[in-house]
């Protein structure tokens, strides 16, 4: 059985919300009452058992539930992903947009899904570091430098979050460390994102006037 004991230690520590990924049905209970925010991972997210008792605990505890899209899913099936999180009791839900899977080990971003997910009634958060993930090998590969241009193209088709993986030393870190944003560029990528969600922001206003 796992220890979620030290999870409960980290949101008093930074003010944040502590977010895990489960893996079985029986983990969503421990990991809600220590953790704000239950992930499912994306080659997880048909499951129905999984998905339902996440939903379930999360609701139990105020907490909110994060379903990874899967690579090989078209963005208005997930519908029924969230569907399966509302009935059984939480509408607090995020679908995470992480790119399709093309051709062999390849992920492309269309940005079309952003829209045609939030159709859902769920928040879409755009996972701008797993995106540019490549395969190598023993290990993953990565291109580090289209991070913010995606970053960049997503928030301008409207998502409502940005997911980054960040490191002091990317190349260093245990893992996804190809696909990293250096800590010392994150302050300057995120300062450019609020600019652009602030001009897509003052279009649609415009729009609805």
């Amino acid at each position: 059985m796992r220890d979620w004991r030290p999870w409960s230690e980290f949101a008093p520590e930074t003010g944040l919300v502590v977010t895990t990924d489960i893996h079985t049905a029986e983990q969503a209970e421990p990991a809600a009452e220590v953790c704000g925010i239950l992930q499912i991972p994306a080659f997880l997210a048909r499951q129905t058992d999984l998905v339902v008792a996440a939903a379930r605990a999360s609701a139990r505890h105020g907490g909110v539930v994060n379903v990874k899209k899967p690579q090989f899913l078209a963005p208005e099936d997930t519908g029924h992903i969230v569907s399966k999180c509302v009935e059984a009791g939480n509408s607090r839900v995020l679908l995470t947009e992480r790119g399709t899977t093309f051709g062999y080990g390849r992920l492309v971003n269309d940005m079309r899904a952003i829209p045609l997910m939030q159709e859902t009634g769920a928040a879409v958060i755009f996972d701008a570091t797993h995106s540019v993930q490549l395969p190598g090998g023993a290990t993953t590969g990565g291109q580090r430098e289209m991070v913010p241009v995606l970053a960049r193209s997503a928030v301008a088709a409207g998502c409502d979050g940005v997911f980054a993986e960040t490191h002091p030393d990317p190349d260093s870190a245990r893992s996804d460390g190809p696909n990293m944003i250096p800590l010392d560029e994150l302050e300057q990528l995120w300062r450019g994102l609020l600019r652009i969600r602030d001009a897509v922001q003052e279009v649609s206003t415009e729009k609805s006037g």
